[in-house]
């Protein structure tokens, strides 16, 4: 009986650790698929997907690299955009838009042919954007100009530009019910206004917060995710106001996307990896998921069909020594090593 006991238990703890490889072969995590050397010279920022076209659009220096969404091909590249940050893609009307950081100017383009149609004022160090199917319109977010600009994208003009308060206006989205939400950087606010009438609605803090960066929304559930300078993602009810949750994310992030099939909200963080946040319901949020991607890789987008996430990094140099000038100097980026970095759970 006495080896009888002891086969069992070990046939029992095989099972058991079958099991385990079997299930955590189920539910695999968030892995790289693809990484593509584009090469070139220049900072980045926003990059964003059109699926529609198979195209995905990379703010690079002076000018939008343009991949292949599949095979990551270059395809060409905008420019000139100088300092450009942002990019939306509207396929419906096959145009597009990038926001000039330099100029302090909107650039709208053909999606296809990728040629400039016509530049636009913005104010002050154009950034973040988005396209607002419920009213049309592109909103332009203003960073150091503390203001947002509405675009009619298809007719190419200006139709008026709303003081936000503040400064430091970073992200923005919409409930698609014709309100849009935008964080401010230096007063730690989520500010809300109409897409119409361009009329302030509210402003809420998102305390305990600081400095919020990123922004996304569950329309379904009505919560807003803030991610925030002081490692933290702020839930918000977008109704009320209200601060539901909060859940401990990377340093250094600057983005943030919410997948709708799998209720995750996935941030960038620019020490180099992502935090996936599961809402488990509209009141309960936990961190399942810390993935490890490159450092400098603070911004991304996701494609709503197959669901991965994307983001634009590069390998970095030494850190110059600090000066009275530069006391908090940044790592050189090597030359000739941008890239795009594909992930995905499948």
């Amino acid at each position: 009986m006495k080896n009888y006991r002891h086969s069992f238990v070990g046939i029992f703890g095989l099972v058991l650790l079958l099991l385990s490889a079997t299930l955590h072969a189920q539910t695999p995590g968030y892995h790289l698929v693809k990484k593509t050397v584009i090469g070139g010279e220049g900072g980045w920022d926003y990059l964003t997907v059109d699926h529609d076209n198979n195209k995905i659009f990379l703010s690079h220096g002076s000018q939008v690299e343009v991949l292949d969404l599949k095979t990551h091909k270059s395809l060409g590249v905008i420019k000139p955009t100088s300092g450009v940050h942002g990019i939306v893609a509207v396929p419906k009307i096959n145009r597009g838009l990038t926001t000039n950081g330099r100029t302090n100017t909107a650039t709208i383009f053909d999606l296809k042919t990728l040629a400039p149609i016509v530049e636009l004022p913005t104010g002050k160090n154009p950034d973040a954007l988005l396209y607002d199917p419920y009213s049309d319109r592109v909103f332009v977010f203003n960073h150091s100009g503390a203001s947002a600009t509405a675009i009619d994208i298809a007719k190419g003009k200006v139709l008026g530009t709303l003081d936000l308060g503040g400064d430091g206006v970073e992200a923005g989205v919409s409930d698609g019910k014709g309100t849009i939400f935008v964080n401010l950087e230096d007063t730690h606010e989520i500010v809300s206004f109409d897409a119409k009438s361009l009329a302030i609605k509210n402003r809420w803090s998102v305390a305990p917060g600081e400095e919020p960066t990123g922004l996304a929304i569950d329309p379904s559930t009505h919560r807003l995710f803030s991610v925030c300078h002081n490692e933290l993602m702020i839930i918000v009810d977008a109704n009320t106001g209200k601060v539901v949750s909060k859940v401990p994310i990377g340093k250094r992030v600057d983005g943030v996307v919410f997948d709708a099939t799998s209720k995750f909200a996935v941030s960038s963080n620019g020490e180099g990896t992502m935090t996936v946040v599961k809402e488990v319901s509209p009141t309960e949020f936990t961190v399942v998921e810390t993935v490890a991607t490159a450092p400098g890789a603070r911004t991304l987008t996701m494609d709503p069909v197959t669901h991965h996430i994307f983001l634009s990094t590069a390998q970095y140099g030494e850190t110059p020594a600090a000066t009275a000038d530069n006391p908090n100097p940044r790592p050189s980026v090597v030359p000739g090593t941008f890239m795009l970095l594909e992930y995905g759970r499948d």
